[in-house]
């Protein structure tokens, strides 16, 4: 991070060799002290990509007016000596995150990408082998570490649920590998209510520990059939868990949700 002096040397002709982040900010601004931190810390995360650059807009009234800030915080994103993409505002950390790995593609954004593309050809193998590098690459980075936790929630739990706690994890994402983490590993709770679906909700999770997902799946519908509404709806909630782990294009998601919703309509 660098206090800009010289904004055509630290910012304009830095931003051919880097991308340099802008922030317009001013010390008498409460949501400027909001954002700061959050730019700080992302930009001293390996393989951030850029620069972060501190510009009091008090004392480079010049420079703000010549960049049209009337409103702060503002973040302008510099490349090759020009504006590329900017936001207004104090955002939260993941929208900020997020912004940035759109304005600037990292060599982890890459790997996730082409991890997507894999699973969508369904070559997990493949994807799981790239997810492994980009976290590698940027351990603090949620989106490849969710995804990659998803992939080996049947094979290696425990490494799931540590992925799944990386900060900024999407909370529905990481709620779902967590969920099923608990059942693989101790099973449905020892004292579900009496219901006409409690024997097929239960066999279906030992089922699920001994590896028939297939099977599993099909057993949750059929718990769903025989009581919609048993213990607050868990069959289908832990249906949905597991189509959320294994993702929307995965053959046994597309099977059993059909079914599920064959069995709820």
């Amino acid at each position: 991070m660098i206090d800009v002096a010289d904004f055509d040397q630290e910012v304009l002709a830095a931003s051919h060799e880097k991308p340099v982040l802008v922030d317009f900010w001013a010390p008498w601004c409460g949501p400027c002290r909001q954002l700061g931190p959050i730019l700080e810390k992302l930009s001293e995360e390996e393989g951030a990509g850029f620069t972060l650059a501190k510009l009091n807009t008090d004392e480079n009234q010049n420079v703000a007016a010549q960049y049209g800030i009337q409103s702060i915080p503002a973040v302008k994103l510099f490349v090759d000596g020009e504006v590329v993409d900017e936001f207004l505002g104090a955002l939260p950390e993941p929208q900020v995150r997020a912004w940035l790995q759109q304005a600037i593609p990292s060599e982890g954004s890459q790997l996730v990408a082409d991890a997507r593309a894999a699973l969508a050809a369904g070559a997990a193998q493949e994807a799981e082998a790239l997810l492994e590098q980009a976290v590698a690459l940027e351990p603090s980075n949620p989106e490849p570490a969710l995804l990659l936790a998803k992939l080996v929630t049947f094979k290696d739990p425990a490494r799931a649920e540590a992925l799944s706690h990386t900060p900024g994890a999407d909370f529905a994402d990481a709620e779902a590998v967590e969920t099923v983490v608990r059942l693989l590993q101790k099973g449905a709770e020892p004292d579900l209510p009496e219901s006409p679906g409690r024997e097929a909700y239960a066999q279906a999770i030992e089922t699920m520990q001994r590896g028939d997902l297939d099977a599993a799946l099909a057993g949750l519908v059929d718990s769903v059939r025989r009581d919609r509404h048993f213990h607050d709806d868990v069959a289908r909630r832990t249906l949905l868990y597991l189509f959320n782990v294994l993702g929307d294009r995965h053959e046994l998601t597309r099977k059993h949700r059909r079914a599920l919703e064959q069995a709820l309509f």
